[in-house]
């Protein structure tokens, strides 16, 4: 499988997916190189993001949670004082979707536009 940039998750939309579309770890590896910050952790692929406050912190949560609502592909999420661990999985497919890396580069991008002047 070919390598998929940050650009194509990013113009890319979640779809409704059958329980057979968890991908393959060939498939996930090529796939995730656009999400360097992402590890794979069991069935899902994790990222912690850190904030300067707990004000910046739930302002990144509700710009997050806009996000995965128009996506309709929600996460886990732990939120504490200065940081919030994202974690993403498709439940129905058992694993790591497609879906799963296109909103974490929408989280991503959400994060670098507001707290790394990208």
């Amino acid at each position: 499988m070919n390598t998929v940039s940050r650009a194509a998750l990013l113009s890319r939309h979640c779809r409704h997916l059958d329980a057979s579309a968890a991908l393959g770890a060939e498939a996930l590896d090529a796939q995730r190189s656009a999400l360097p910050d992402w590890r794979v952790d069991g069935g899902a692929i994790t990222r912690s993001y850190a904030f300067a406050d707990y004000y910046e912190t739930i302002a990144f949560v509700n710009a997050l949670a806009f996000m995965v609502h128009q996506e309709d592909h929600h996460p886990d999420l732990e939120v504490s004082y200065n940081r919030c661990t994202v974690r993403f999985s498709t439940h129905s497919a058992g694993g790591i979707t497609e879906n799963d890396l296109i909103c974490a580069a929408k989280a991503d991008a959400i994060f670098d536009q507001r707290y790394s002047g990208a």
